[in-house]
């Protein structure tokens, strides 16, 4: 049967407006009552608050670990691709977070904070974006790895682990594991020296 939806363009279509309305794209309330709470895998002691967003679509996995916080009027979206929160996970108020995207353990999001694994595609300048493919490239943020307030990370991004992204940072590249970065465009500051136990500057 999904072979057969997917090789047929009108039912494609009339699956997908089942699914989500075309003009507010995300799940209508059967999928979001009756389906999505199939489909999320969510560990024991996690909490989505109440007001949180979660756009869960059959089509793409969302998991979340053990004590996973999605706080009040966060959103969650993995119309995209794939959503992955590892244990410990805390996605702060106001935060978007929209797959692809794998997030470690223990990975902190303040407050406002921007993730987004696609762009809108623009390649062809005749048409609208809109009606153009996503440009999907997935971000990852290694464990215990924590961004501040305000920041923005960008599609293909690969934060390392145990780093501190400073508030209203824009991280357009990749940063290694155990750096500070700051600034838009984000760059590193400082880096963890194992041999001499201590942040150094660059």
């Amino acid at each position: 049967m999904k072979e057969r939806i997917k090789n047929s363009p009108r039912l494609r279509k009339l699956a997908l407006w089942l699914i989500s309305s075309p003009k507010r794209p995300r799940p209508r309330l059967w999928v979001r009552l009756l389906v999505t709470p199939f489909l999320q895998k969510k560990g024991r002691g996690s909490l989505f608050r109440r007001h949180a967003r979660l756009d869960i679509f059959p089509w793409k996995r969302f998991e979340a670990g053990r004590d996973v916080l999605i706080e009040d009027f966060a959103v969650v979206n993995n119309g995209a691709g794939d959503v992955i929160l590892g244990d410990g996970v805390r996605i702060g108020i106001g935060s978007v977070v929209i797959g692809p995207v794998r997030f470690g353990d223990r990975v902190g999001l303040g407050q406002h904070v921007f993730v987004a694994g696609f762009n809108h595609g623009y390649a062809d300048g005749t048409r609208d974006s809109n009606a153009q493919e996503l440009v999907r490239k997935p971000v990852t943020i290694g464990n215990e790895s924590h961004i501040g307030a305000n920041s923005v990370v960008v599609a293909g991004v690969t934060i390392g682990e145990r780093c501190q992204i400073g508030a209203g940072s824009v991280v357009t590249k990749d940063i290694p594991s155990f750096s500070v970065a700051v600034g838009n465009p984000a760059r590193v500051i400082k880096r963890y020296d194992p041999a001499r136990g201590e942040w150094v500057k660059l």
